[in-house]
């Protein structure tokens, strides 16, 4: 996987949604509209305060069938073969806006209050057998940390990917049945086989979160908490709209602790206000990462592989990434979703020399925490000789990773990109919330004070190769120590958070 593939836009998501009653909608749903060629997917987006009670009706008279009504947010997925479907439904004065959503995905790939009382710590200590092999582990002293806490089971993460082999030796026993679930095509399906990864992402990230300590293969930064696998990224790494928000919706409905968002929303890498298609889209996702917030859990995102400041954006050169991109002129009226939704933990990616990588994106508005994600060209170390990030791998995809590891008993990869910074990040805030039992806004501060300053660099001669993806700025860091665009508040330390 290429490091600029970091940008699977899919969106990201933040108890009222009755997902019985999307489940009520798919189940309606003809099975020629779910599987007829010519039908498109639809967002339709309310207006503010307005009741999307209606929506069967409001549907059915534009010439669209609803696949589902995410009423506590007003947000409705619908598909029609009527190419004036669009336009039709928003002449309905709830409606504020509908976008199809099939031009609308990206491709992943890399580079509040407390909860209540907190059980005994459950240390992990001990190492598995690659485990000299996770120079990531050891920069961040997961290690120490465990031998103190390794987490609780209580705790939930929800890694919103393309799936969970739930079947790897080193995640199996981590895996949360009840709590997976696949959001492709907009409704939740809780069946085993809908939310295998059939990609690979997906599995790697869950592996850095909470891969088992049990004497194999590697080991996760919270190896005893629980994980949920969200799919809403497809097996070719599509990310689309709908399923990004349901997968919101699904972590918000089932208290999901944390999840983890190693990609973007749409193949817009920045998506604008003044574009009425972008807009919908924006929107629905940003409500459904709301949603999941209110409802207490902590949204954690990759800042992303294009080397670009996100807070002081010029050109997208990438968009839309599933077609033709076409260059665009761009100001802070355009935001990338999600970390750049209010209350969104953003995280930059390290090396093994506790430098930027030279692929990750920062902002001084974006940038919360720095993690280790690898760095191939500018950090190549004795620990870290490809300067990549070691983790789980499904068996039956092998073939598909460039830099692979069998222990003689699972399959392992190594892969590069803020997809694997934030899943480090995610681990750690799991042990914070393990050790002290905060969730929401008071665990996005705690983590932000788990960590190790780092200050921008005095020369950054090395990153004059690198500029950005995206019109060709120089990388520049502004802020001092403790708060800055290329880390944040510093890189997240495990141990820190346990003691």
């Amino acid at each position: 996987m290429s490091v600029r593939s970091t940008r699977v836009k899919a969106v990201l998501g933040s108890v009222g949604l009755l997902i019985a009653t999307a489940s009520a909608a798919a189940s309606a749903l003809p099975a020629s509209a779910a599987t007829q060629g010519t039908d498109s997917t639809y967002i339709v987006l309310y207006s503010d305060g307005a009741s999307s009670a209606d929506a069967a009706a409001t549907v059915s008279n534009a010439g669209g069938t609803l696949v589902a009504n995410y009423s506590q947010i007003g947000v409705v997925i619908a598909r029609s073969s009527d190419p004036n479907f669009a336009a039709t439904v928003q002449q309905d004065g709830n409606v504020a806006g509908a976008a199809r959503t099939d031009g609308f995905a990206t491709k992943v790939s890399d580079v509040m209050a407390n909860s209540g009382p907190v059980d005994a710590p459950i240390p992990a200590p001990g190492s598995d057998n690659l485990s000299s092999l996770q120079w990531d582990m050891n920069q961040i002293n997961a290690p120490q940390a465990h031998a103190i806490n390794g987490g609780s089971p209580d705790v939930v993460v929800g890694d919103i990917d393309t799936g969970l082999d739930f079947t790897h030796p080193d995640l199996a026993s981590n895996v949360d049945f009840a709590d997976s679930v696949s959001c492709l095509g907009g409704v939740p399906d809780t069946s085993p086989a809908a939310w295998m990864d059939d990609n690979g992402h997906g599995t790697h990230t869950a592996g850095t979160i909470a891969a088992a300590k049990n004497g194999i293969g590697i080991v996760g930064v919270a190896p005893n908490v629980k994980l949920a696998g969200i799919k809403a990224g497809t097996a070719d790494g599509f990310f689309f709209p709908e399923a990004v928000v349901c997968a919101f919706m699904w972590a918000g409905t089932h208290h999901i602790n944390i999840t983890n968002n190693s990609y973007f929303a749409d193949p817009w890498l920045f998506n604008c206000r003044n574009d009425a298609g972008q807009r919908a889209i924006w929107e629905a996702e940003r409500r459904a990462i709301r949603f999941a917030q209110s409802q207490g859990t902590l949204v954690v995102s990759a800042e992303g592989n294009q080397a670009d400041d996100l807070s002081h954006p010029t050109v997208d050169a990438t968009s839309p990434d599933n077609t033709t991109p076409v260059t665009r002129d761009i100001t802070n009226a355009c935001a990338v979703v999600p970390v750049e939704v209010p209350g969104v933990v953003g995280v930059t990616a390290t090396g093994n020399l506790r430098e930027k990588s030279f692929y990750s994106s920062y902002g001084v508005s974006t940038t919360d925490v720095a993690a280790p994600g690898g760095d191939s060209i500018l950090q190549l170390t004795a620990a870290a000789p490809n300067g990549r990030v070691l983790s789980t791998w499904p068996a039956s995809l092998i073939s598909t990773c460039a830099r692979k590891v069998f222990d003689g008993t699972a399959t392992y990869c190594y892969l590069q990109g803020t997809s694997m910074a934030s899943p480090h990040a995610v681990g750690v805030a799991a042990l914070l919330e393990s050790a002290t039992g905060k969730t929401g806004g008071a665990l996005a501060a705690a983590l932000q004070q788990a960590t190790n300053p780092i200050p921008c660099p005095s020369d950054t001669s090395a990153y004059a190769f690198f500029p950005a993806v995206d019109g060709g700025t120089p990388q520049t860091c502004q802020g001092g120590v403790g708060q800055n665009s290329w880390y944040g508040s510093g890189e997240v330390d495990a141990l820190k958070a346990v003691k």
